[in-house]
């Protein structure tokens, strides 16, 4: 195979006419953990309220609640992108559907709610499976035993992840970017490598910090918290 690398396209400017490669690829770094950080806020928000509502004694409630895991978590990520940017603006009333359609960043905001919901269905059946996993009297008390959290972490690094997923409706985040890159450039190694590794150095850091929280909040005595050395 002849190809030429070339390490310093970073370092030359962009088709925009204002910032380099590497400056481009930070810009959609910027993108995605704005939208997977809203969309995890909105997942973790409505997870857990679907998530406990699912515990309750109430049968109705349950099957609603049921019933909002299925649809969201089902459906492909891809497909409800679609729904919300394409469809959704031809079936709701027409002044209405014009506005999202010229609404600024219009994709950023699809793609924040998308992802929200569909992250929130894995979410309500985190919280779900956690709550009915402990003994009926030991379920409130659970708040307070410093249990760790690597589903959770689990899950909000797959909302960083999916974010990815957003590039089919004109997001330009860290993906589209590479991409873009790729194609402009020619040097398609290079812009996904430098891709992979961010992706790679927020896994890490997203992990230490969550690991950080865990330690923070972890009650003496119970499970997930070390006590310190003797003489610290």
């Amino acid at each position: 195979m002849n190809y030429h690398w070339n390490w310093t396209i970073f370092e030359e400017l962009s088709p925009d006419g204002v910032h380099s490669y590497l400056q481009t690829l930070l810009l959609g770094t910027g993108w995605t953990l704005t939208t997977a950080g809203f969309a995890w806020i909105i997942a973790l928000a409505l997870g857990s309220l679907v998530g406990v509502l699912r515990t309750t004694p109430f049968r109705w409630v349950v099957r609603l609640g049921n019933a909002y895991v299925e649809l969201f978590r089902n459906i492909p990520l891809l497909v409800q992108m679609f729904l919300w940017y394409f469809v959704l603006p031809e079936i709701v009333p027409r002044s209405f559907g014009t506005w999202l359609k010229q609404l600024p960043n219009a994709s950023f905001y699809t793609a924040v709610v998308a992802l929200g919901l569909y992250m929130s269905a894995r979410v309500a059946e985190q919280v779900r499976a956690g709550t009915l996993s402990l003994p009926r009297g030991q379920r409130l008390a659970g708040l307070a035993l410093g249990l760790s959290l690597p589903q959770l972490t689990s899950e909000l690094l797959n909302t960083i992840k999916n974010s990815a997923v957003a590039l089919t409706i004109g997001l330009m985040e860290l993906t589209a970017r590479a991409r873009a890159m790729q194609e402009f450039s020619f040097q398609v190694f290079e812009a996904f490598t430098a891709a992979t590794i961010i992706y790679i150095v927020i896994n890490i850091v997203v992990t230490f910090a969550m690991r950080l929280i865990e330690h923070r909040v972890a009650v003496p005595g119970y499970l997930g918290f070390n006590a310190p050395a003797a003489g610290h």
